[in-house]
């Protein structure tokens, strides 16, 4: 049975906790704030359309009486743009204890972001790379902070192409390049907890689920009758999809642990069998160890 995300946050208090949210504003990410700012949290949300995420904020803290639900502008196809926020909030001095890297594209058209990063590997991956770095300080000073990486079983369409991950030389293809970035996510778990764990900082990947969301906005009606996903009945709603982010965000369980794929709040299992992976389980190389180092190098050198 899916869990709602409001089951998952009651009985926790986070009150003077300082909460991101990357798409806050949305579907997944309305609910994981709602839960966050529910519980008592200051939560930002942070995105690129100014007046759905200023309506977002008044719309939760209209329903959940906390007044301390804020929205901040953030374009994750512009490193200059995600640079200079995580600046400016780092120079807060404000301790920042859990970080949800919610955003994201979908197979959409070949575009390029700002710095020339195809799209999807720039927004979903890159962007949030630079971003969380860039909020290293803030993470290290609230001490036992965690951040929730939003990837998806897609991640079984393809690993990634270390030699063109931007798609300057191979054949477009928006499925894979999708695939791609979403086991970019989960491969910066893994490398992200190897290096700051020590820090009392861990990341842990979450697949929410299949969701009704803008995520779905480059597919025409016959591309979702050809998926099977005309009928979606047996989808989870957004704040059953928000549930395993939230569990991440503050279940016991975790303390300390990160680079681990979760699913229906649960630590998810590898695959190793022939045949599509069935719920709760990832496909290895998604959280590899050497691929997360080579991803990791390859990400400061496209980032600088």
């Amino acid at each position: 049975m899916n869990q709602e995300a409001d089951e998952i946050i009651a009985g926790h208090d986070l009150t003077g906790k300082e909460t991101i949210v990357t798409g806050g504003y949305g579907a997944v990410g309305y609910e994981t704030a709602k839960a966050f700012a529910g519980a008592g949290a200051r939560v930002v949300l942070a995105g690129r359309d100014q007046g759905k995420g200023e309506a977002a904020a008044a719309q939760l803290r209209a329903a959940t009486g906390n007044d301390k639900v804020v929205f901040r502008h953030l374009d994750l196809a512009s490193l200059e743009s995600v640079t200079t926020w995580a600046r400016k909030h780092a120079a807060t001095g404000r301790p920042l204890h859990v970080l949800v890297t919610n955003a994201a594209v979908m197979a959409g058209p070949l575009t390029r972001t700002a710095d020339g990063f195809e799209s999807q590997f720039g927004v979903n991956h890159l962007a949030h790379f630079a971003f969380t770095l860039g909020l290293l300080p803030c993470l290290r000073a609230a001490g036992n902070a965690r951040v929730v990486c939003l990837t998806s079983s897609a991640h079984r369409r393809g690993d990634i192409d270390y030699d063109d991950p931007n798609y300057e030389r191979r054949p477009y293809d928006p499925w894979q390049a999708y695939g791609q970035s979403k086991t970019a996510n989960a491969l910066f778990s893994v490398g992200f907890t190897a290096r700051h764990a020590g820090d009392g900082v861990t990341a842990n990947a979450v697949m929410p689920g299949a969701i009704s969301s803008g995520l779905q906005r480059h597919l025409s009606a016959d591309d979702m009758r050809a998926r099977g996903w005309d009928d979606r009945s047996g989808w989870k709603t957004p704040s059953q999809g928000a549930a395993t982010s939230v569990w991440a965000a503050v279940t016991p369980e975790l303390a300390g642990v990160g680079g681990r794929y979760l699913e229906d709040c649960a630590i998810a299992t590898p695959w190793t069998q022939d045949g599509s992976p069935p719920r709760g389980h990832y496909l290895p190389y998604a959280l590899d160890p050497d691929n997360a180092e080579r991803l990791w190098r390859l990400s400061e050198e496209l980032v600088g």
